[in-house]
């Protein structure tokens, strides 16, 4: 199935949190990914297959199996940097679409980092790498479904390499690297078994979806599906537009993100925010400071406001307040607005009491200075 066969993003009824969510790791990889809480027929995967369909192609090495981005020799490969060391030249570069790679059901820990031909290496002195998962979705979606069934070492290597960005391969005295930046897109029923809590914090943000109960709305997911059960190419068609007009929002957006600046002061809010939540930690912090950056670049932005830190919050708080009542979730959930007015007036306060002893230091130095 080509790309234009995949059911369009903008076609999707509804799940505006999750969609929301999707966009912001698109504009800002550093996220560090979503996980999706939800139950089966809300558009999980059908969205995150949909948004790497949208994304547009990207530069990588002619001949790199990883995908490697030939304008950051930084990040490259153990192969890359040999090839590189090796002429003079400028390596060769081409194109291709953003990958979206499924995690097979079942998948070993071998067949997610990759695995090193040891026999080769000691027979023949040849280092041999045979890419595993990670390589795959370099630079693109890494879509896991059912996260929480997965044995937890297996998602431990995932969540690592996500956060990392880089994934190595030792053994025998002999090492591999290759760049692992991807967006990984974690979906789950917690119904059938949850994650645990030290797993459950590493994913960045958190949505949960529910069906959808609005008439209209569940006739129109009626109607889009069974026109594009019909005919995809004509469906896609009529909505070519949309899709071409959020990918180059989503694109303009990325180019704005480096010039996207915050101020201490919204670094003191999103603190006092989290402090007055009694979240653990310190990973949500800087979930909500980079979530928030990708919002205000995505609604053309160079500033962040305390509107992209409250709904960054929305999204990265769910899971991280899980030990407290679901009742309490919600109030604080729908509190945001005002909790993140009270952290900005407290931390207003605190940096005027900041320069108030600052001076009150200074003055009393001078009168010390006259008495001497």
């Amino acid at each position: 199935m080509n790309k234009r066969l995949v059911f369009p993003f903008t076609a999707i009824v509804g799940q505006e949190r999750m969609k929301r969510a999707l966009i912001l790791n698109a504009i800002h990889v550093r996220i560090g990914g979503v996980l999706i809480r939800g139950e089966r027929g809300t558009a999980k995967s059908t969205a995150a297959r949909a948004l790497a369909a949208l994304l547009p192609e990207i530069r990588v090495v002619a001949g790199d199996p990883f995908g490697c981005d030939p304008e950051q020799p930084a990040t490259w490969c153990t192969n890359c940097h040999e090839r590189a060391a090796a002429t003079s030249a400028e390596l060769p570069a081409t194109t291709k679409k953003v990958p979206f790679v499924e995690l097979p059901v079942g998948a070993t820990e071998d067949r997610v980092v990759g695995t090193l031909d040891i026999e080769r290496a000691i027979q023949k002195g040849e280092r041999r790498f045979e890419p595993g998962v990670l390589a795959a979705a370099n630079r693109g979606i890494l879509y896991v479904d059912e996260v929480n069934l997965l044995d937890d070492h297996i998602v431990d290597v995932l969540l690592d390499a996500a956060a990392m960005g880089v994934n190595t391969v030792e053994r025998e005295g002999i090492s591999f690297q290759h760049p692992a930046r991807f967006i990984l897109v974690g979906t789950m029923n917690p119904e059938e078994g949850d994650l645990r809590p030290q797993l459950l914090d590493r994913f960045a943000l958190c949505v949960d979806v529910q069906g959808i109960q609005d008439a209209r709305a569940r006739m129109a997911i009626m109607e889009h599906n069974l026109a594009f059960e019909e005919d995809p190419e004509s469906f896609y068609a009529e909505w070519r537009p949309h899709e071409e007009a959020l990918a180059a929002r989503i694109e303009e957006a990325r180019r704005l993100l480096p010039q996207v600046h915050y101020t201490r002061a919204d670094m003191a809010t999103i603190a006092g925010m989290m402090g007055g939540l009694g979240v653990d930690g310190h990973r949500s912090d800087l979930v909500i400071l980079k979530t928030a950056v990708a919002h205000a670049a995505w609604e053309g932005r160079p500033r962040v406001t305390d509107r992209d830190i409250m709904l960054a919050a929305e999204l990265a708080l769910p899971h991280r307040l899980k030990r407290k009542p679901f009742d309490e979730v919600q109030t604080a959930l729908t509190s945001l607005e005002k909790m993140v007015t009270t952290a900005r007036t407290q931390a207003a306060n605190n940096e005027g009491e900041a320069e108030e002893t600052v001076v009150e230091e200074a003055q009393a130095g001078e009168e010390r200075e006259k008495k001497v």
